[in-house]
């Protein structure tokens, strides 16, 4: 029995050996299988995400083109987009906005280009051509949220026309103490001169914003919704002009008890305005300005960009317990007469306009 068990014994260790051996080289061996899959589902996301921009910028460039102008100081030059077939673009308001002499280069010739109508508020201007062209299909920005992947296109320097990815990651009111007139799109792509007016668009290849402000860092740069252009065109298309509107709330404090999400109280309203005429009385807590929903005090400046004078605005706040609307005609914002002003840009030809304080309120 005990020679048995030494023959066992002496079994025992080259099979050990073997064993191990066996162990390792299928451990090596298996990490080699495994290591292959694994770069190789890492790049997958890469190579498709890649493809993506490269069948969105097929798509969609020869709808994007650069813009010459000419403004007091120097010749100027930008980015725009086409936004029907008849010719119409949309630009940033440093490249269309105070610059004349603009030319076109499209489809490998030159047009003469003429303003439509510029709005500093905004940021953004709109000029036209007279040709057949191609047009970007036009999205939403309120369907973006923080790390939604977007696309660029502009021509920065004297370079040709050229894609940047990357993606959102914010949505400021304000930046560097200064007050945007609406809520502006933080974008993580790098901006260079020349990409000023450049589409924002989604990965359906829809522009979600124009590119209108930028760092001296290049990075981030901000675009303006493409929902305030749409609403600067609106009011061109039916009054040949920009018309911001006003009901006359002019200043707002917190309650210390929110009502249905808002804790915008209405401490003034200007006499003899819209608002004062309709019956809206300081002391009511704003829930709800024009389509857009009130919960805080920035939410106000951002609702007041869309109303246009002449307008009938639906304004919904809460007096007491009672849940009231008063249908609100708006007039011509006060600011309209004067022209509103923009702080000095930090990087010509892609600004950060900015104003030194809020606008004045709805």
């Amino acid at each position: 029995m005990s020679r048995v068990s030494d023959f066992n014994r002496a079994r025992e260790f080259p099979s050990r050996a073997r064993f191990a051996a066996i162990c390792r080289l299928s451990l090596a061996l298996g990490f080699s299988f495994v290591a292959v899959p694994l770069l190789f589902a890492q790049e997958q996301p890469a190579i498709t995400l890649s493809q993506q921009v490269k069948d969105l910028f097929r798509r969609t460039a020869s709808a994007v083109v650069r813009i010459h102008g000419v403004d007091e100081h120097s010749p100027i030059c930008g980015t725009g987009f086409f936004i029907d077939p008849t010719g119409t673009l949309y630009t940033a308001y440093d490249v269309g906005g105070e610059a004349g002499d603009f030319t076109i280069e499209f489809n490998g010739k030159k047009y003469p280009a003429r303003q439509l109508v510029a709005d500093i508020r905004s940021g953004t201007a709109i000029l036209k051509i007279d040709a057949a062209t191609p047009a970007l299909p036009i999205g939403k920005s309120e369907e973006l949220e923080v790390a939604t992947p977007v696309v660029t296109i502009g021509y920065p320097l004297d370079l040709p026309r050229t894609p940047n990815f990357g993606m959102i990651t914010g949505f400021d009111r304000k930046c560097l103490g200064g007050y945007f007139s609406t809520v502006h799109l933080r974008v993580s792509v790098p901006t260079q001169r020349g990409e000023a007016g450049a589409p924002l668009l989604n990965m359906k290849g829809e522009v979600v914003g124009i590119v209108v402000s930028g760092h001296e860092s290049n990075l981030p740069c901000y675009a303006v919704p493409v929902e305030a252009a749409e609403k600067i065109r609106s009011d061109y298309v039916r009054f040949g002009e920009a018309r911001h509107g006003w009901i006359g709330v002019n200043q707002f404090s917190e309650t210390p008890e929110p009502a249905e999400g808002s804790r915008v109280q209405i401490t003034q309203i200007v006499e003899h305005t819209p608002a004062a005429d309709a019956g809206i009385k300081p002391g009511d807590i704003l829930l709800q300005l024009g389509q857009k929903k009130i919960t805080e005090a920035e939410d106000v400046f951002d609702a007041a960009f869309y109303i246009t004078a002449g307008d009938v605005v639906p304004v919904t706040v809460m007096r007491r317990n009672e849940r009231l609307t008063f249908h609100v005609r708006a007039d011509l914002h006060p600011d309209s007469h004067r022209g509103l002003i923009a702080s000095p840009t930090m990087n010509r030809a892609i600004p950060l306009k900015l104003e030194s304080e809020p606008q004045r309120a709805p």
